[in-house]
């Protein structure tokens, strides 16, 4: 058997996209180690659905740079660490490394040079991710810095992950070799969805939903602001929003306003698993993303999920979305338009036979990057640094080289 070692700095248990990868491993015959902060339990190493997580205690209390370069640094010592104690009886053939940061890729050089072969999972992009967080411009020293690093730090690895095409495109235009490079998007696992009913209309109420974490950048106060401009074409209509976040105490003050009289509803934070049944009661998903340097690259998790589900999706019109999906299958609104948000409400709420054709047509153009291809894809990465050619009994063998 096998063995991965995965590298994240964030807490695995509600990292979705490491967890999927993990777990995809461990149903293809791997045995799978991820080094990861710490859950809050105080335990330094768990088994998780199969998977050996070992944690460090470092909390997440970012804000400035100095702040991250001292979290950044403490993991990277961690890992540089740890890696090669376990390396000594697990034998790792490969090594997956997570961003953020870039660098993280050479804490397992020890490793490296005992035989693994390491996998640059790159989550965000560096600079333009800076740039989104602090306002710097990019003919800045401190951006041109983090493309050196973002470049030594490709170049470094053995195979490249990329999140979508348009970062793939961005990173090979910096340098990165597009042979080197593979596309896995951020799928839903359509398994979390077994057995809930997909459903377009589920009653006569009209019930827009957001959930996920509650930041300024998915601009969910001007969607209330929309709903708010919207509400007097949508009779009974109402506007779920679950999760938590430090705009909670903003978006449920603005919740509260007299004219809404309480059509907006703030359901607080719900465990994951509970999220397909809320996601089956509504009419349409809202994702009024707010745009930058980063966001215009953004393509949600939350996305995929509403596809799935059936459900009629407004969306800010991003660049890393409309490269997906035709303006038949999402209703776009220009990002940070309050009144373009509203108008797409109304004409959803206004038009049920729109609704289903939009569902329809996404879960069509969703397809080619469903889970299972892009589960397949990185199980083919895998197996191919591994020497790993087939995976196991249940799982067909990988058919060549890692794909785009």
């Amino acid at each position: 058997m096998k063995s991965v070692c995965m590298v994240v700095q964030s807490v695995y248990d509600f990292d979705p996209r490491v967890k999927r990868k993990a777990e995809a491993l461990v149903a293809a015959g791997y045995s799978v180690d991820v080094l990861a902060l710490g859950n809050g339990s105080g335990a330094k190493n768990y088994v998780l659905n199969g998977i050996n997580v070992w944690t460090v205690s470092l909390g997440k209390k970012r804000g400035s740079l100095v702040r991250y370069a001292f979290e950044y640094f403490a993991f990277f010592a961690w890992t540089m660490y740890r890696v090669p104690v376990l390396m000594r009886t697990r034998k790792y053939a490969v090594i997956d490394v997570n961003t953020l940061p870039d660098f993280l890729i050479f804490a397992p050089f020890i490793a490296r040079w005992m035989g693994a072969r390491l996998v640059l999972d790159m989550h965000e992009i560096t600079p333009e991710f800076y740039r989104s967080k602090y306002g710097i411009a990019e003919g800045s020293w401190i951006v041109q810095a983090l493309k050196w690093q973002e470049k030594i730090s490709f170049d470094f690895a053995d195979h490249v992950i990329t999140i979508n095409e348009p970062v793939e495109d961005l990173l090979v235009s910096r340098g990165l070799p597009r042979a080197k490079c593979t596309v896995m998007m951020n799928a839903a696992d359509t398994a979390r969805f077994v057995g809930v009913p997909v459903t377009q209309d589920p009653s006569d109420r009209f019930v827009l939903i957001y959930h996920g974490t509650l930041t300024r950048i998915y601009g969910l106060d001007l969607a209330i602001e929309a709903f708010a401009l919207a509400k007097d074409r949508m009779p009974g209509a109402e506007f779920w929003i679950l999760g938590s976040g430090t705009e909670q105490p903003a978006l449920a003050a603005q919740a509260s306003a007299p004219g809404l009289n309480g059509a907006v509803k703030l359901i607080g934070q719900v465990p994951a698993g509970d999220i397909p049944k809320w996601l089956s009661k509504s009419t349409v998903g809202v994702l009024p993303i707010r745009t930058d340097a980063l966001l215009e690259y953004a393509f949600p998790n939350k996305l995929p999920e509403y596809i799935i589900m059936g459900k009629p999706t407004i969306i800010s019109r991003l660049r890393a979305i409309r490269h997906y999906f035709s303006e038949d299958a999402l209703a776009f609104a220009e990002p940070g338009n309050v009144a373009d948000l509203a108008e797409q409400m109304v004409r959803l709420y206004q038009d049920p036979g729109l609704r289903r054709t939009l569902a329809e047509n996404a879960a069509r153009e969703y397809t080619p990057i469903r889970w299972d291809i892009m589960k397949q894809r990185y199980l083919d990465i895998v197996g191919e640094l591994s020497g790993m050619t087939a995976t196991a009994a249940a799982m067909p063998a990988s058919t060549g080289s890692a794909v785009r």
